[in-house]
């Protein structure tokens, strides 16, 4: 993957896009809105960035950045950082070296009660409920994983009786003291529409689209922001926002170009100041099972996952922005 030329070389020129102007009103009232659903949702006063990497379209690059970006605030940033697989492909564990089909837990105890045994779980103490996490440890220290497989994508078949069965996932978090205590909760979605991407959307506060550019992603992301307005209007969740829109897989064309143009208008705000090309050794990391920080930390495309991270890390997760 390798960066596209014009914005590349305005990258250390503009700083990353900056919240706009609000009065102190507007921000109060912001943060109260936040501090209310915290509250709904169990939190005290430390309180994790819930982001879902989403894209209604395979092959967007969801899974490469939640994988890289999860190991490098982990190793480059010290955070701690839990990602979470809603894909029923599992990728999201085998790119960071996870035997999925082995795994005793996985994302399935998130979504089905009947299945959950907390006393078995790995953050659950005696008596602790529902409060549990099937976490996987990594190789890398803080950051844990939640897998997925296969069974994943059956989860709706396995149990009734729960009146709003896509805020499993939400609550799931909300009960765990343990989800609470992350810096950072990334949440892989699957590449199309589904209950699980519904899910992951009302589990989320901030939403990051990747976007290759070429014509059918951008018409798969104007399907997703139609989403996202009904989650924020049907599912009561107004406070979903797009922190960023990541451009990836960038070519020397003029396709490529004219998409750009049109995200930058579409996303002014929101748009990454990096943009995401093809790199080799990224897919050489993955088949290792590796983050490209572990596997050619000097790397072009380490170089700008990195750049990426950071630009998202210093996106507030509290600062009112306008949502597409």
């Amino acid at each position: 993957m390798t960066r596209g030329p014009d914005r590349s070389r305005t990258k250390r020129e503009r700083p990353a896009p900056a919240a706009p102007a609000a009065s102190a009103r507007s921000c109060s009232t912001h943060a109260d809105a936040q501090t209310e659903r915290n509250a709904q949702d169990g939190e005290g006063s430390f309180i994790s960035r819930r982001i879902a990497f989403v894209n209604e379209k395979g092959g967007s690059a969801k899974t490469t950045l939640v994988a890289n970006l999860a190991a490098y605030y982990a190793l480059r940033r010290g955070r701690r950082v839990l990602a979470v697989d809603m894909d029923p492909q599992g990728q999201l564990g085998k790119a960071l070296g996870i035997d999925v089909h082995g795994a005793r837990r996985s994302a399935v105890d998130l979504v089905v009660s009947a299945l959950l045994d907390p006393s078995s779980l790995d953050d659950a103490p005696p008596g602790a409920g529902g409060s549990g996490l099937p976490l996987v440890k990594t190789r890398i220290p803080g950051l844990d994983l939640v897998v997925a497989n296969k069974a994943l994508a059956l989860h709706a078949g396995w149990e009734s009786g729960d009146d709003d069965p896509t805020d499993r996932l939400r609550r799931r978090l909300a009960a765990s003291a343990r989800a609470r205590a992350y810096d950072f909760v990334l949440m892989d979605s699957p590449p199309s529409f589904s209950p699980l991407t519904l899910g992951v959307l009302r589990a989320a506060d901030e939403v990051v689209v990747p976007v290759p550019l070429t014509y059918l992603a951008l018409d798969g992301c104007a399907e997703l922001l139609r989403t996202l307005r009904t989650v924020r209007t049907r599912f009561g969740h107004p406070g979903l926002r797009v922190s960023m829109v990541v451009p990836t897989f960038y070519r020397r064309t003029r396709l490529a170009h004219e998409i750009l143009e049109r995200l930058k208008q579409r996303f002014p705000k929101e748009l990454c100041a990096t943009v995401l090309g093809y790199h080799v050794r990224i897919d050489e990391a993955q088949s290792r099972g590796l983050s490209i920080f572990e596997h050619a930390p000097r790397d072009r495309g380490a170089r700008a996952l990195a750049a990426v991270a950071e630009e998202l890390e210093g996106r507030s997760a509290d600062a009112p922005r306008e949502t597409p």
